[in-house]
């Protein structure tokens, strides 16, 4: 797929695995979009990259916010590629224990990282399908594979984004072949998301590097780092999967938590 000349919209554009994102789609040629949910990171992100074609103001998990985004970016022209870049993650469940955070974190993980996806989507749909070539690129995890005990609800919403992906692309290939649909399955990146984690964590740079590479080949699942070596593992052994995944640090942390 060509991206000088298309228009991205990038979810969670602010920081981390989204202005990486943001800084190397603008030196592929293509113009930028970014929202972000606090203002003060939007207009340091502008300032940053003063290239960027807006920096605006939004909520994925909000419909009126998601709604005011698409009449923003109509009035900007339209956009080429839906990046759905955003989501959080919330340590601290054990499910085990009687807690109200383990729904309220679960909550905003779902209504973030899965439904926000899908929420943008629906939105933006008539206008990728109106373009000659257009992409949806989704992030899931290699935790779509093996869950982490420590983050849970996490790990169910990324194998959500996963199988929702598949299907989608699916969909779209019968009716708007047009619209690609990318997946992007990354290890632990290092970001402020996942500083507490115990895992060698790869740089956000590395990753997008690897997106705009598959993007160019029409490559529609991409595995970076840890990520193709546990899905092949995961085949062969769920339970060792499970187990590099789930380490003895990470096992110790969660019967801490009560």
């Amino acid at each position: 797929m060509e991206l000088k000349g298309k228009t991205v919209l990038i979810t969670g554009g602010t920081a981390g695995i989204g202005f990486e994102a943001a800084k190397q789609f603008l030196a592929n040629g293509a113009k930028v979009i970014i929202t972000g949910r606090n203002q003060a990171k939007l207009d340091d992100a502008k300032k940053l990259l003063p290239n960027l074609t807006a920096a605006i103001q939004s909520d994925v998990a909000n419909a009126e916010d998601a709604q005011s985004l698409l009449e923003q970016v109509k009035a900007l022209g339209g956009i080429d590629i839906l990046y759905n870049n955003a989501g959080i993650m919330g340590n601290g469940q054990n499910f085990a224990h009687t807690n109200e955070s383990n729904v309220t974190i679960a909550e905003s993980e779902i209504a973030i990282n899965y439904l926000g996806v899908i929420r943008l989507n629906n939105i933006f749909m008539d206008m990728l399908k109106s373009r000659k070539e257009a992409a949806i690129i989704t992030t899931s995890s290699l935790l779509s594979h093996v869950p982490l005990n420590l983050t849970p609800s996490y790990s169910a919403s990324k194998a959500a984004v996963r199988f929702y992906t598949v299907t989608l692309r699916d969909h779209l290939q019968i009716s708007s072949p047009n619209v690609k649909v990318f997946e992007l399955q990354p290890p632990v990146v290092a970001t402020d998301m996942t500083k507490e984690l115990e895992y060698q964590a790869i740089t956000p740079k590395r990753l997008i590097e690897a997106l705009i590479n598959g993007i160019k080949k029409n490559k529609f699942t991409i595995r970076v780092g840890l990520t193709k070596l546990l899905y092949v593992v995961n085949k062969i052994s769920p339970k060792l999967a499970y187990n590099l995944v789930n380490t003895a640090k990470n096992a110790a942390v969660l019967k801490s938590i009560k």
